[in-house]
């Protein structure tokens, strides 16, 4: 069954491309019409790309990976941010950093640096600096939680991105296109899709369509995490069966093995009180000898 209807994409203006003069040719298997000197995009294919994305999305959450989601577009970044905290996926809105996925590690650094700078309010060491050097550290902070603060808990590289807008973001597509990431994207009727493996035909300038796709697919990543944290619940549960199942197994042995069984306990218990005595009398012996002696 399909996560959203015709009418939902219609009403929020999903089908609504760029004008004719800037398609791209890429884009043509999703175009439905031209109205006006505008391309319509086909709502049939963005529903069953749409569904797609968000099936393997869920999968991704499921398995406890990050995807991270990227919007700097002014109608997005609200959007966007709001509905991935919900979440609790990565997600960046603001200027994209080069390097981000390619140099990974100096991004990592940074946003150490950032965690360095909370120690250092909370250790006492902040009250021990100049004005100036205050100033300069609390920008410095403020600078670091603006561009890097939304991936803080990014310790490794994402599984996938989704992004808002891949002409805009071209820079995020072909890191992650180096590096073997896959990519999630609202694709408009300007943009090429064959770099995409998840393109999504809709509208990417218009807020209603961008919140309508956005809120489809946080869900299904929540549906996703929901369904990790029920398998995680039922792993004790299991164990105990499989507890509980050696018991009845146990049980169920005919009763002449039972009793072969406690036979045999009862003769190694019976061996090692006769070893035990065996050792005691030697050390009595043993103990008497040297008394002698003396």
């Amino acid at each position: 069954m399909p996560r959203t209807d015709f009418k939902e994409l219609l009403d929020a203006g999903v089908h609504f491309g760029h004008l004719k003069r800037k398609w791209n040719p890429a884009m043509a298997p999703y175009i439905f019409m031209e109205r006006n000197g505008i391309h319509i995009i086909d709502l049939e294919k963005t529903i069953i790309k749409l569904d797609e994305a968000a099936s393997a999305m869920k999968q991704i959450a499921r398995s406890g990976k990050k995807i991270l989601f990227v919007a700097t577009k002014k109608q997005a970044k609200e959007i966007v941010a709001e509905k991935v905290k919900q979440v609790n996926m990565p997600y960046v809105t603001e200027r994209w950093p080069g390097g981000m996925l390619t140099n990974f590690p100096t991004i990592r650094k940074a946003v150490k640096k950032m965690a360095s700078i909370d120690k250092m309010a909370t250790d006492g060491t902040f009250a021990n600096l100049s004005k100036r050097e205050k100033l300069q550290v609390t920008r410095q902070r403020a600078k670091l939680e603006k561009t890097l603060g939304s991936i803080i808990d990014l310790t490794r590289l994402p599984s996938a991105l989704f992004i808002v807008d891949v002409c805009k973001e071209r820079i995020a597509v072909r890191e992650a296109k180096r590096l073997g990431i896959p990519v999630f994207a609202m694709v408009d009727t300007n943009s090429d899709p064959s770099d995409i493996e998840f393109p999504i035909p809709a509208n990417d300038d218009a807020s209603k369509s961008i919140s309508l796709i956005v809120d489809i697919l946080c869900k299904a990543v929540d549906e996703g995490l929901n369904e990790r944290k029920m398998e995680k619940d039922k792993e004790p549960a299991q164990k105990d069966r499989k507890v509980m199942r050696k018991e009845l197994e146990i049980s169920d042995l005919p009763d002449s093995v039972i009793e072969a069984l406690v036979e045999e306990d009862e003769e190694a218990e019976a061996d090692e009180e006769v070893a035990t005595g065996e050792t005691e009398e030697e050390e009595g012996s043993a103990d008497a000898e040297e008394n002698e002696e003396e």
